[in-house]
């Protein structure tokens, strides 16, 4: 009986490697390689308030995709008492403050002035360190 190699367990592929003297790459990765990205933007958020689009374009991921972690992140923040602070959204046109919103995503236009030029939310990490 033959197995095929995708049958065969990596450590054992692995090992048959090293016997024959086969080397393996050897990846260097730079510490923000090697961190999750909800990790880089807790450590981006305890630096100081960032805009979702900030947050974006610096752990190079899409926006919708930051606004799933940072949701993620304030139920994680919370159960280690620490907890996501929402700068709020403005109207640049009346000047309304978007105070009560939970949701992360940036309104798309203002209750008051029915304008659409909003200034985006910031988020930060507050909170005691661990």
């Amino acid at each position: 009986m033959t197995l095929l190699k995708s049958q065969v367990p990596i450590s054992i592929r692995q090992k048959a490697c090293d016997d024959e003297g086969v080397k393996t790459p050897s990846v260097v990765r730079t510490p923000e390689e090697t961190e999750t990205i909800r990790r880089q933007i807790r450590t981006l958020l305890e630096e100081g308030p960032h805009t979702a689009q900030e947050i974006s374009s610096a752990v190079h991921r899409p926006e919708k995709e930051v606004e799933n972690h940072l949701e993620h992140l304030r139920k994680s923040l919370h159960s280690g008492g620490r907890k996501l602070v929402q700068v709020p959204a403005e109207c640049r046109g009346c000047g309304f403050v978007f105070r009560k919103r939970d949701r992360l995503k940036a309104p798309s236009r203002c209750p008051v002035c029915k304008g659409e030029a909003i200034s985006d939310p910031s988020f930060r990490v507050a909170g005691g360190k661990e």
